[in-house]
C-alpha cells in the first residue's frame, strides 16, 4: 500500500487559495482516478477537486470551512501498490514541528502539564493553515488560546471568524499575538503574498459592533460572498481608482439593432441583445489603445498581448465574472453567443474554472438594471473597467441648433492610476463613442 497526498489545486488565474465548501467523501471511502472529492470555492469560481488515484481515503487533513493555500495538503489517499505507509507520520512530524514553532508555550510549560492526551491534542490543534496564521496575525489573536472545532481539534477560519465577531480578541499578556504569529510562522512560498512581496494585503478592519432589535433578520455571510468582499476590498486598497464618463449618441445603433433582431432570433435560436455591440467597439478600441489592456505587476505593467474580456454576471446572491476568449477574434455574432453561453453557465451553476481565465479587461452591464451612472470596482488585477449605463431617450441640441430626441448612453470607466492616466483613457473612451455612433446598417455587419 502506498499513501498518496491530495493537494489544493490551482482553479483559476491569479488564484492563490481556496475554502473546502463541502467535502463529498469520509475516511474509508473506496474512490476512483477523477472522482470528485470535494467542493472547493475561490474569488474567482466555484469548483470540484478531483482525486488524482484511485484508492481508500485515509485522512481529511482539511476540514470544511477552512481556506488553504494552493498546493497545502487536503487530504491522503492509500492506493495499491508499493509505497511507503508512513508518509503521513513524516507529515505529521513536520507539521508538528511547525506547531512548536507557531505556539509560543516551551517543551517544559508542557511537560508541566502532564497531560499526554492534552499534548496531542495539542499537536493536532497547532496544524495551522497559512489562512489561519494570516488572519490570527491580522486581529493579534493567540492561537494557543483558541479552541479548533476542526478535525482532531484543528482551529479554522469560522473558529477566528467567531472570535473576531465577539469582540474578545484572546493575545498573549501584554505583547500582541501579531509578531509572535508572523515572524514564527510566515506565509507558504506558494501564495501571492510571498511572490509579490511588494504588495501588501488590505488591512483588517474589527467588524462593527451592531446592536439587533426585534423584528431585524440576520443573514449569514455565504462563502462566494465573502470571496467577494475580500477582492472588492483588495482591489480598493491596492489601485488607486479614477472614473470618468462619456455619452455616448446611440440612435442609429438602437435602429439598426431592432431591425434585425428577430430575424437573428429566428435564424439563430437566442436574442441580440445590445452588450455585443458595446463589447465589439471596446474590443476594436482596445486594438487601437493596448495601454489600456494591461496589468499592474509591481516593478513593471504587462500589456496582454490577447483581449479577454471579462463580464460580470449576477445571480441572486452572487457576482460571477466569466471571460470572452479571444474577443478580438470574433464577430459581434461571436460574441453574442459566447455572452448567452456564458450566462447560461453561470445561472445553471455549470461555470467551469476555465470559464473564468485569463480576462484582460472588464465590460459590466449595470444598464440592464436601469442604472444610468456607476463607479465600478476594477476587476483586480485589470487596470480598468467599464460600464455600460442604460440606454434612455432624451431631448438633445443637434448641430444645427435644433432638439431632438435621441437614444443616449454612458459609458462609465474606472481605472488603476498606477497603470493608466487621463489622457489615454479619455482617448479611449472617445474612440468607443465614435464606433458605437457610427454603428449602422450599413457599415456594420453582425457576421
Amino acid at each position: 500500500m502506498a499513501t498518496e497526498k491530495i493537494t489544493m489545486p490551482q482553479l483559476g488565474e491569479s488564484v492563490t487559495e481556496g475554502t473546502i465548501s463541502k467535502w463529498l467523501v469520509q475516511p474509508g471511502d473506496t474512490v476512483k482516478k477523477y472522482d470528485p472529492l470535494a467542493e472547493v470555492m475561490t474569488d474567482k469560481v466555484n469548483a470540484e477537486v478531483p482525486s488524482s488515484f484511485s484508492g481508500t481515503i485515509k485522512e481529511l487533513v482539511a476540514g470544511e470551512g477552512d481556506t488553504l493555500s494552493v498546493g497545502e495538503l487536503i487530504c491522503y489517499i492509500e492506493t495499491e501498490g508499493e509505497g511507503e505507509e508512513s508518509a503521513p507520520a513524516a507529515s505529521s512530524s513536520k507539521e508538528e514541528k511547525t506547531a512548536e514553532t507557531v505556539s509560543t508555550p516551551t517543551a517544559s510549560s508542557s511537560t508541566s502539564a502532564s497531560k499526554p492526551a492534552a499534548n496531542v491534542d495539542r499537536a493536532a490543534r497547532g496544524r495551522f493553515s497559512p489562512a489561519v496564521v494570516r488572519m490570527a496575525s491580522e486581529h493579534g489573536i493567540d492561537l494557543d488560546q483558541v479552541e479548533g472545532s476542526g478535525q482532531s481539534g484543528r482551529i479554522t477560519r469560522k473558529d477566528l471568524q467567531r472570535i473576531i465577531d465577539s469582540g474578545e480578541i484572546p493575545t498573549k499578556g501584554n505583547k500582541p499575538a501579531t509578531e509572535d504569529v508572523s515572524s514564527a510562522a510566515p506565509v507558504s512560498s506558494g501564495s501571492q503574498e510571498t511572490a509579490q512581496p511588494q504588495q501588501q494585503s488590505a488591512p483588517a478592519l474589527k467588524p462593527v459592533a451592531i446592536d439587533t432589535m426585534p423584528g431585524d433578520i440576520e443573514i449569514p455571510v455565504s462563502g462566494i460572498r465573502k470571496a467577494i468582499a475580500q477582492n472588492m476590498v483588495r482591489s480598493k486598497h491596492e489601485a488607486p481608482h479614477a472614473w470618468t464618463m462619456v455619452e455616448v449618441d446611440v440612435t442609429n445603433l438602437v435602429e439598426y439593432r431592432n431591425s434585425v433582431k428577430g430575424d437573428f432570433k429566428t435564424k439563430e435560436g437566442y436574442n441580440l441583445t445590445f452588450l455585443p455591440f458595446f463589447i465589439k467597439a471596446v474590443v476594436e478600441s482596445l486594438k487601437e489603445f493596448p495601454q489600456i489592456n494591461s496589468m499592474w505587476a509591481g516593478d513593471k505593467i504587462i500589456q496582454k498581448k490577447d483581449i479577454n474580456i471579462s463580464i460580470a454576471v449576477a445571480t441572486d446572491d452572487a457576482l460571477y465574472v466569466p471571460v470572452i476568449k479571444h474577443a478580438d477574434e470574433k464577430s459581434i455574432k461571436g460574441i453574442a453567443r459566447d455572452v448567452k453561453e456564458l450566462a447560461d453557465k453561470v445561472r445553471t451553476n455549470k461555470l467551469a474554472g476555465d470559464d473564468m481565465k485569463g480576462g484582460t479587461f472588464t465590460v459590466n452591464n449595470t444598464g440592464s438594471f436601469g442604472s444610468v451612472m456607476s463607479t465600478p470596482i476594477i476587476n483586480y488585477p485589470q487596470a480598468a473597467i467599464l460600464s455600460v449605463e442604460s440606454i434612455v431617450k432624451r431631448p438633445v441640441v443637434m448641430n444645427n441648433g435644433m432638439i431632438a430626441v435621441r437614444d443616449m448612453v454612458n459609458l462609465c470607466l474606472s481605472l488603476d492610476h498606477r497603470v493608466l492616466d487621463g489622457l489615454v483613457c479619455g482617448r479611449f473612451l472617445a474612440s468607443v463613442k465614435a464606433r458605437l455612433e457610427g454603428m449602422t446598417k450599413e457599415n456594420t455587419s453582425i457576421y
